[in-house]
């Protein structure tokens, strides 16, 4: 964008792209919020409003409303309520706007992918809607979830080429498919509006997008008996079958038995104006008339010959289910009377274990009553301290004993398990040692002889004559404690070096870096006579390195006159200690065009 470009822009434009590039992801839905007072701020269908929008558009910040549409807004300050207040902001930034520079991203990247994201979020919103439990939690989703809607409605409204894109998006079926009345009734409400902007789009539409939609339909008006949720469906099946005579057709060959199932089911519940509209159109075509005027005869073909079976097989089996019936009715009858039986033993069990409680508490109470009757008033207080002590003492011998019997039984289950080990131990070798001895008995030549004295004296000689060739090297204790100080001070040298190397390399890298920021700044950098006083600041302007160097060295010098004076004897300690506490520096921010002092 050119500098005169720029300077047109609006600073509040400007200054929220500045504060977007900068601030972490959960602050930048709190951060968008502010596109509702820069798009209020200009009067609706004025110059300045559309100017405003494509300032919006080309500094990417309409691209960061649709990219936060699907964060997870339940951490996110503000909740679903936020998500929502997006979703409308987006909606009436995207209406009206036609923008001069990037069209062809605009109408083929930006509004395309604004549709999924919306839907998205209105998939998040009735998801948490349906598991939540609070009446005011429950009021809120649903009035983020249609704000959501009426945000998804107003952009294809002001651009009816995206009602074939949401008609076809599997996230608006999903959110179709749904058994919750409030949720689905609004989604209904938006595919009558899709079909309201675009009249012929279920004829243009291919089969397989189609279908489904019409499947949840129906599904809904045959498996829900709610006034409201048929009349949505019914509303919006409506302008689907009167878009096209071919639709019309298709419906009545796939769904055969729709007539009737409306004319019975929802006949008189408050939307029959529609309803006749529809069976009108269901009635429209000869072919379905035909259809449905083959299938009367078939049904009354079968049902003649039915009747006919059942009426001559039931008159055959009638003394059999005489028989059947009471003996049925005899077995239930004895279960009947079975489980009153248990049902009283039950009762009056219960009873007697209330009963033997009750009496229980009450000697118990006796006993106590006694007992205090017995004890003097100033024992009263040892008397519950040993009252005290004696359950206490009880409660541990039960769990004590609980605990060691639970013991036992593990252990007796590992004292199984080794036995059994040790069973199948002694059987394996037991049998190890019957094929050693039988292969023994077959071949007793093979048995290994002892060493003779002869051979014994070879082999003693030939280890001494190899000991006098090869004598071992012997140390006393003084050369080896000197050779373990030698290693020890060569060690210590070495990883000195290499620790001094390391931070010489680090050095180096960190000037190399520095150095070549400054050449590139100097290869773009304006002539003397365009230069301004930005271009002055840039180029005076320190590097973050070069600062926490300095604040670093400085801290370590505030340090070093701290120390005690044994601990300035020694410049190799000073150095060490001086350069330990310079933290490793982060290569890849050497230099920040434009950066102010840290």
């Amino acid at each position: 964008m050119s500098e005169t470009a720029a300077m047109t822009v609006d600073s509040r434009v400007l200054q929220l792209a500045a504060e977007l590039t900068e601030s972490s992801s959960k602050s930048v839905p709190i951060l968008l919020m502010k596109l509702k007072e820069i798009s209020k701020s200009a009067p609706a269908g004025s110059k300045e409003l559309q100017r405003i929008k494509e300032d919006l558009f080309s500094y990417g910040l309409l691209q960061y409303c649709i990219l936060v549409l699907k964060q997870d807004y339940s951490r996110v300050e503000g909740g679903w309520t936020t998500a929502a207040s997006l979703a409308n902001i987006l909606s009436s930034c995207c209406v009206g706007l036609n923008p001069k520079n990037g069209t062809e991203e605009f109408y083929s990247k930006t509004l395309p992918s604004a549709i999924p994201n919306l839907l998205v979020l209105g998939r998040r919103i009735q998801a948490r809607y349906i598991r939540s439990v609070k009446d005011e939690e429950k009021t809120e989703l649903v009035r983020c979830f249609r704000q959501v809607m009426d945000s998804l409605c107003w952009v294809f409204s002001g651009h009816v080429q995206l009602t074939e894109n949401v008609f076809k998006q599997e996230h608006f079926l999903q959110l179709l498919m749904t058994d919750d009345v409030e949720t689905g009734t609004v989604v209904m409400s938006v595919l009558q509006k899709i079909l309201r902007a675009n009249r012929v789009l279920p004829s243009q539409v291919p089969e397989d997008s189609l279908h489904p939609i019409l499947d949840e339909l129906v599904y809904k008006l045959s498996a829900s008996s709610n006034p409201v949720t048929g009349n949505a469906a019914t509303r919006s099946l409506l302008p689907i079958l009167e878009s096209s005579p071919k639709v019309v057709q298709m419906v009545g060959t796939r769904y055969k038995g729709l007539r009737s199932l409306l004319s019975k089911q929802w006949t008189g519940k408050g939307f029959d104006r529609e309803l006749s509209q529809l069976l009108d159109l269901l009635y429209s075509t000869s072919y379905q008339q035909q259809e449905i005027q083959k299938l009367h005869h078939a049904a009354i073909l079968i049902q003649s010959v039915w009747k006919g079976f059942l009426v001559r097989k039931r008159v055959k089996k009638l003394p059999q289910v005489v028989t059947s019936l009471q003996r049925s009715f005899r077995a239930k009858k004895e279960q009947e009377v079975t489980q009153l039986k248990r049902q009283k033993e039950e009762e009056e069990l219960r009873e007697q274990l209330h009963l033997q409680r009750l009496r229980a508490m009450r000697v118990f109470r006796e006993k106590q009553l006694t007992l205090l009757e017995i004890v003097h008033a100033g024992q009263m207080e040892k008397h519950m301290q040993e009252v005290q002590e004696r359950s206490a003492l009880i409660i541990q011998k039960q769990w004590r004993g609980h605990k060691a019997r639970r013991q036992f039984h593990l252990e007796k289950q590992t004292l199984k398990q080794f036995k059994a080990a040790v069973t199948i131990q002694r059987a394996a070798l037991r049998f190890l040692n019957r094929i050693r001895r039988l292969r023994e008995s077959l071949s007793p030549w093979k048995k290994q002889e002892d060493l003779s004295d002869d051979q014994r004296q070879q082999l003693q000689q030939k280890v001494d004559t190899h000991l006098q060739l090869h004598p071992a090297q012997q140390r006393s204790l003084e050369q080896s404690q000197e050779l373990h100080v030698a290693v020890q001070e060569k060690l210590a040298q070495f990883l000195i070096k290499r620790k001094q190397e390391q931070r010489a390399e680090q050095r180096r890298e960190a000037l190399l870096a520095q150095i070549n920021t400054d050449l590139n700044m100097l290869i773009g950098a304006p002539s003397l006579k365009d230069a301004t006083e930005k271009d002055i600041d840039l180029f005076t302007s320190r590097s973050i390195p070069v600062a926490l160097k300095a604040k670093q060295s400085h801290n370590t010098m505030l340090k070093r006159s701290c120390w005690p004076w044994w601990k300035k004897l020694s410049d190799e300690f000073i150095e060490e200690d001086i350069t330990s506490n310079i933290p490793d520096l982060d290569h890849g921010i050497i230099f920040i065009a434009g950066s102010k002092k840290p």
